[in-house]
C-alpha cells in the first residue's frame, strides 16, 4: 500500500467525516478538537520558552535550573502527548492537503530538530547542571541549546500557523 493509498483510507475513515463535519451534528468537533490541540501547544510552547530563558539568563535567574525544569517538564509532555493526539485527529480530516504540504512538513522536521537539540543538550551542558544549577548565567552550551530550542518551536509555532492559511 502506498502513500496515495494510505491518505485516501485515512480521509475516507468514519473519524476523518466527523472532523470534517460530514455527519449530521458533527460540526462542533473540530473547534473542540483545535481548541484542545491550542491550549496543549499553548503549554508546550509556554513550559518549553520558560526552561529555554532560564538557560539564556533572561528569566527566574535566581532560581535553581534543576527546580524549574522538574516543575515544568511533566507539563510538557503531557501537553506534547496531547498536541500530539489532538493534532492527528484534526490532522485527519484535511490529510490529502497536509501530506504534501511543505509547511505542515516543515512543522515535523523542526520538532524533529528540537528534539534532536534536546538529546545533545542532556548529553553534554547537562550532565555538569550540579556546578552552574544555581548560577544566574549558564554555560555556553546551555545558552546555545536554550537558543536554538527556543528558535526551533518559534519555527513550529510559524509552521503550524502557516499550514492554515495555504491548505
Amino acid at each position: 500500500m502506498g502513500i496515495d493509498e494510505i491518505v485516501m483510507a485515512i480521509h475516507d475513515s468514519t473519524l476523518a467525516e466527523y472532523v470534517r463535519g460530514d455527519v449530521p451534528g458533527t460540526e462542533w468537533l473540530f473547534p473542540i478538537i483545535e481548541t484542545v490541540h491550542i491550549l496543549c501547544l499553548t503549554i508546550v510552547f509556554g513550559s518549553i520558552a520558560m526552561i529555554d530563558m532560564r538557560l539564556i539568563g533572561l528569566v527566574s535567574r535566581q532560581v535553581p535550573f534543576t527546580s524549574l525544569y522538574r516543575e515544568l517538564v511533566p507539563w510538557t509532555w503531557w501537553a506534547f502527548a496531547g498536541a500530539a493526539v489532538s493534532g492527528s485527529i484534526l490532522a485527519t480530516g484535511k490529510i490529502q492537503d497536509y501530506v504534501y504540504n511543505p509547511q505542515f512538513m516543515a512543522k515535523f522536521v523542526l520538532i524533529a530538530l528540537a528534539g534532536v537539540n534536546m538529546v545533545v543538550f542532556h548529553a553534554g551542558a547537562y550532565r555538569d547542571v550540579a556546578h552552574w544549577d544555581k548560577a544566574a548565567a549558564t554555560p555556553a552550551g546551555a545558552r546555545f541549546a536554550g537558543t536554538l530550542s527556543l528558535g526551533f518551536w518559534i519555527a513550529v509555532v510559524f509552521c503550524g500557523r502557516w499550514v492554515g492559511f495555504v491548505t
